[in-house]
């Protein structure tokens, strides 16, 4: 299989490391990856024969600039230099997420599916603005569009509603989904510090952004929630459809009269579906230990399925950080290769 990586920050780097590092697995499973094209803002490298990962991984290991790189490297190389040449197989779309356009990451999906390329994103604009139509464009051009990546990363949430929930109706999500609000709840519960405190010790981790907003505001759950509602669910909402809250004004008394009643407070996004159509919600609850994501801990997310035939099914797990998020969207590049459908009528 061929591929194009377009959009090259850490995530990227990550998976063309994991890439080079589980050669040797992938070929002996019948999958022998060859990296055509790496493409970023300054530029890119194109080798039709494969990129020799190892030689550009040391390379990168001094040097940030790709396009730099001597074997096959220049600033010339870019999205349309793939869709010009039309030899490859997959494109894996990492540009940064734009929730109002899509952009730049939309143009570069949908031409890519319209060309008959099957298209993998970690990308959560273009699936939040136009899942239904660039499903649909997949789906008339024979092609396949991997998504996992953009609702939990390595926590298997979109594979476990496609597949796992097959022939049932899903009439609720709740899920657990943002890492860094579930971990800095559980640091106010356990070492009994102040919001401000728990944040700051995330952000000295790693676990949280010097701009926590999109994370402590709801805003990455709800737009996870958006996407498996959608998706699962076959509905066509927005963000505007949708009650968010965020965490950042829970206080040290209000997690201990929550632990008093034998609770917990988690960050819930939850799609219902009722008598009135869809409601969707994203809300600070107090869970107690009968609820199955009660015990979703530290930087753990979970999710929960309630359908009309299979009962519940919870996922909880799935590892944080850069080489997890490569492996979610290496995940979906197996998967398509396998043959799974991820888009259907």
């Amino acid at each position: 299989m061929r591929l194009a990586i377009v959009g090259f920050g850490g995530v990227g780097r990550a998976l063309l490391k994991l890439i080079e590092d589980k050669k040797e697995d992938l070929i002996k499973s019948g999958l022998d990856l060859k990296v055509c094209y790496i493409v970023d803002i300054v530029g890119g490298v194109y080798d039709p024969n494969g990129i020799n990962l190892d030689n550009l991984i040391q390379f990168l290991s001094v040097e940030r600039d790709i396009s730099l790189y001597p074997n096959f490297g220049s600033k010339d190389i870019n999205f349309n230099t793939i869709i010009t040449n039309n030899d490859i197989d997959l494109l894996v779309e990492m540009t940064p997420t734009n929730k109002e356009t899509g952009e730049p990451g939309m143009t570069h999906i949908k031409e890519s599916l319209l060309n008959g390329i099957n298209v993998v994103t970690s990308n959560k604009g273009p699936i939040l603005l136009a899942y239904e139509e660039l499903s649909n464009i997949a789906f008339n051009n024979n092609v396949q569009l991997g998504i996992g990546c953009t609702t939990g990363g390595a926590l298997p949430t979109i594979n476990a509603g496609l597949f796992d929930m097959a022939g049932s109706n899903i009439l609720s999500i709740e899920g657990v989904l943002n890492g860094t609000t579930n971990f800095i709840l559980a640091d106010m519960e356990e070492n009994e510090t102040t919001y401000e405190e728990s944040l700051q010790k995330a952000q000295k981790l790693g676990i949280a952004e010097t701009n926590p907003t999109l994370d402590v505001g709801g805003w990455d759950t709800a737009s996870k929630l958006l996407i498996l509602t959608n998706v699962l669910m076959n509905q066509n909402k927005k963000l505007s459809d949708m009650s968010i809250e965020g965490i950042t004004e829970i206080t040290p008394q209000d997690i201990k009269n929550a632990a008093a009643e034998g609770k917990k407070y988690k960050l819930v996004g939850k799609t219902q579906l009722n008598e009135d159509g869809v409601s969707m919600s994203v809300k600070l609850e107090k869970l107690d230990d009968s609820h199955s994501l009660y015990g979703v801990s530290g930087k753990n997310k979970a999710v929960k399925y309630t359908s009309d035939t299979l009962g519940d099914l919870t996922i909880i797990g799935g590892a944080s950080g850069l080489i997890p998020a490569a492996a979610s969207v290496l995940r979906d590049v197996i998967n398509i290769h396998k043959g799974y459908d991820f888009v259907k009528k």
